[in-house]
């Protein structure tokens, strides 16, 4: 049997499912159930999921299905069911299924690694890394391990991957992965000026490495990182 707080909880998880196919935040449900702190909420979460009546969802943040409902969840509508007709009386509607929470996984190739120090060789792979969907916008991805420390002031780091959507395009200010003579590729912030192609670190300790326009080609820019913790 669950608390009226866990199955006002419960209730609340499954209405926004039915509504949108997201989670709410842990700050909504706190607000929702008027709770003086989040940790009431993690609470609840952890007591929900102990019972089998809900799981959370692997490698995705905001990530919870409902996996069954109290034996008397039936005995009321909730208030996503409920509409009003022309008459004043409250009809219920037939209840919806909830949408599948997104945990899609995706394969990208992974095209060995890319220096975010010194450019070195740009290794074409035949490996594919699975990469969670949310992570991924619209177009074609593939991942670069990174080599090196010279953009860790921008959180990336020695050993990340770095998901990269292909494009040969970008604005000023953005990292992309740049290929330097053809043969060398680099993770850096890309700037132009005087006529020049600027590759900007992350770190104090390396320098900016200025090029001419004909030398670089922009290969794609950061879409987002994945990092392994051992």
């Amino acid at each position: 049997m669950l608390t009226r707080k866990q199955h006002e909880l419960l209730r609340f998880i499954q209405t926004r499912l039915e509504d949108s196919g997201i989670s709410p935040s842990f700050e909504e449900m706190k607000e929702a159930l008027d709770l003086k702190s989040k940790s009431g909420v993690h609470r609840l979460i952890s007591a929900l999921e102990e019972r089998g009546f809900i799981r959370r969802l692997p490698n995705r943040a905001r990530a919870l299905e409902v996996l069954r409902q109290p034996d008397n969840a039936g005995t009321k509508p909730s208030r996503a069911t409920a509409t009003n007709d022309d008459t004043g009386i409250a009809a219920i509607q037939p209840a919806r299924s909830a949408p599948q929470p997104a945990n899609d996984v995706i394969e990208i190739p992974l095209h060995g690694r890319i220096a975010a120090g010194v450019p070195i060789e740009a290794l074409e792979g035949q490996s594919m890394l699975p990469v969670p969907a949310a992570l991924l916008g619209s177009g074609e991805h593939y991942a670069l391990e990174v080599s090196g420390d010279s953009m860790v002031e921008a959180g990336i780091l020695d050993g990340d991957f770095a998901l990269v959507k292909r494009t040969n395009s970008a604005r000023d200010g953005e990292i992309v992965v740049a290929l330097i003579r053809g043969e060398e590729a680099t993770l850096k912030y890309l700037r132009r000026e005087s006529g020049m192609v600027r590759l900007d670190p992350a770190n104090a300790a390396y320098e900016p490495q200025i090029y001419g326009p004909d030398e670089v080609e922009v290969q794609g820019k950061l879409a987002g990182l994945l990092r392994r913790y051992n």
